[in-house]
C-alpha cells in the first residue's frame, strides 16, 4: 500500500484541495503532511480539520527537510511525493502503484493537467509551447510531484539541500526508468501573470545550474530543444513559440545572476495562482 507525503510552507488557502482530492485515493497506507516554517495556519486546518492524517508541524521552512522528515514515518511504499497546491485525479495513487508494480518504471509522475484558464495571455503562450515539449510529452516527469518505488528509493541516501528537488531526483534515473503514467493526471494551477511565471521557472532553472554545478546527478539530461523551436518559428505557432524563447530566455539569465549569488537566494513563491479554497 502506498505512503503519500505532502510538504507544505504556508499552504492554507490550498491543502484543503489537495488533501480532499488524496484522501478520495483507494489503498493508501498514510498520508503524510510535513508543514515546514509555518507562519499561517496550515498545521492547524490538517490537525484540526485531517485527524486521519499524520501533521509535522517543523520549525525550519525546508521543503527537503521536510521530506526527509516526513519519510521518517514510511512504512510502505510506494512513495508519492505531492506538492501541496496541486490535486490528483480520482484513481490516480491506485493506477500508478499497480504500474510501478510491474517494475519498468522506478520513478513516476501523473501527467500534468495546468489550468491557465485565469492566467494572462502571455502566461497561456508559454504554457502551450511548454506542455508540447517532448521533454513533457515523452513521459520525463515534469509535474513537481512524482512517486519512488522502494527500489527507486534506494538511489540516494537523503534529499540533499537543493532547490530544485523533483530535478534532483529526476537526474538519478535513465529515460527508460522513469514517466508519466498515462489515465492519471494531477491538477496545477497556472500563475496567472508574468511575474509569478517568471519567478518559479527561474527557480526550477536556477536548481538545474545548482545540481549541474554540485555534480549531483547520475544521469545525463539531454533537452534538444534548438532544432524543434527553429522548425517551429516557421510554423502556424510561430508568434507563441516567439514568446516562449523570449521569456525562456528572460529566466535564463536571471537564473544565472542569482546563481552569482546563490548563497543568499531566498524562495521564490507563485501567490498568484494561492486562491482561497472552500472545504
Amino acid at each position: 500500500m502506498p505512503s503519500i507525503i505532502v510538504p507544505a510552507h504556508n499552504e492554507a488557502s490550498v491543502i484543503r484541495a489537495c488533501l480532499d482530492s488524496l484522501l478520495k485515493q483507494a489503498g493508501v497506507d498514510r498520508i503524510i503532511v510535513a508543514c515546514n516554517g509555518c507562519t499561517d495556519n496550515t498545521a492547524a486546518i490538517v490537525q484540526q480539520e485531517y485527524p486521519q492524517v499524520i501533521c509535522l508541524d517543523l520549525p525550519t521552512p525546508s521543503k527537503v527537510n521536510a521530506l526527509n522528515e516526513a519519510e521518517k514515518q514510511v512504512v510502505a511504499w510506494p512513495v508519492f511525493y505531492i506538492d501541496a497546491d496541486t490535486k490528483l485525479s480520482a484513481g490516480a495513487v491506485q493506477t500508478i502503484t499497480e504500474v510501478m508494480s510491474q517494475g519498468s518504471l522506478l520513478l513516476a509522475a501523473p501527467e500534468p493537467v495546468i489550468d491557465t484558464s485565469r492566467s494572462s495571455w502571455l502566461v497561456q503562450q508559454y504554457y502551450k509551447v511548454w506542455l508540447s515539449l517532448p521533454y513533457i510529452r515523452e513521459g520525463v516527469v515534469a509535474t513537481c510531484s512524482f512517486v519512488l518505488s522502494a527500489t527507486g528509493r534506494q538511489r540516494f541516501t537523503q534529499f540533499p539541500q537543493v532547490i530544485n528537488d523533483d530535478g534532483f531526483v529526476r537526474c538519478q534515473f535513465a529515460t527508460h526508468e522513469r514517466g508519466n503514467v498515462s489515465g492519471t493526471q494531477v491538477f496545477i494551477q497556472a500563475p496567472h501573470n508574468l511575474k509569478s511565471l517568471i519567478k518559479i521557472k527561474t527557480r526550477a532553472r536556477l536548481g538545474n545550474l545548482q545540481l549541474a554545478a554540485a555534480n549531483l546527478c547520475t544521469q545525463a539530461q539531454e533537452k534538444p530543444y534548438s532544432h524543434i523551436m527553429r522548425t517551429r518559428l516557421f510554423s502556424k505557432d510561430f508568434l507563441a513559440v516567439g514568446i516562449y524563447l523570449l521569456i525562456a530566455s528572460l529566466i535564463r539569465l536571471r537564473a544565472k545572476q542569482q546563481f552569482k549569488h546563490l548563497a543568499n537566494y531566498r524562495w521564490e513563491t507563485d501567490h498568484s495562482s494561492r486562491q482561497t479554497s472552500s472545504h
